[in-house]
C-alpha cells in the first residue's frame, strides 16, 4: 500500500474499484484488476 485510501486503480482499465468491491486481485503482479474481463486480457498479455 503505497498510501491509505478507499480505492484502488484497474491495472488495465485505471477504474476506480472500491476497496470492499475489489474481487480480482494477481499476487504474482501485485495488481487490481475491474473485472474477470480486465483480468483476463491482462493474463493474456493485451
Amino acid at each position: 500500500m503505497l498510501s491509505p485510501g478507499r480505492f484502488v486503480l484497474c491495472a488495465v482499465s485505471n477504474k476506480q474499484i472500491p476497496l470492499e468491491a475489489l474481487r480480482y486481485w494477481s499476487p504474482e503482479h501485485q495488481e487490481a484488476y475491474a473485472g474477470p474481463a480486465e483480468a483476463l486480457k491482462r493474463w493474456q498479455g493485451a
